[in-house]
């Protein structure tokens, strides 16, 4: 029972792992969204990044749960998430030069 949980629960995380990706969809179709929506999307892609990335490593501490789909969502999730931390880092590093 609980190794089909987690098998479910590797899933999600992958999905969620993907959501951000979403984001390119309105660059790819050059539509322009008014600035509420901005920040919406903003803030699931981070809280989505961060879930991912905490649901996949859940799930890969478990040795016997790990698979190519956990590790796969490991990767996104920390690539998400180490992309926004350089985004924030480089901002913070852009205002204080100015």
């Amino acid at each position: 029972m609980e190794n089909k949980n987690l098998k479910t629960l590797s899933l999600v995380s992958l999905i969620i792992s993907i959501i951000p990706a979403a984001t390119l969809i309105p660059v790819f179709l050059k539509i322009t969204l008014p600035e509420g929506v901005n920040r919406i999307w903003a803030g699931v892609n981070i809280a989505s990044a961060v879930v991912g990335l905490i649901l996949s490593i859940v799930c890969v501490k478990n040795d016997e749960n790990r698979s190519p789909v956990n590790i796969a969502s490991t990767v996104v999730s920390a690539f998400w998430c180490l992309m926004m931390i350089g985004i924030v880092v480089l901002t913070l590093i852009l205002t204080f030069l100015q």
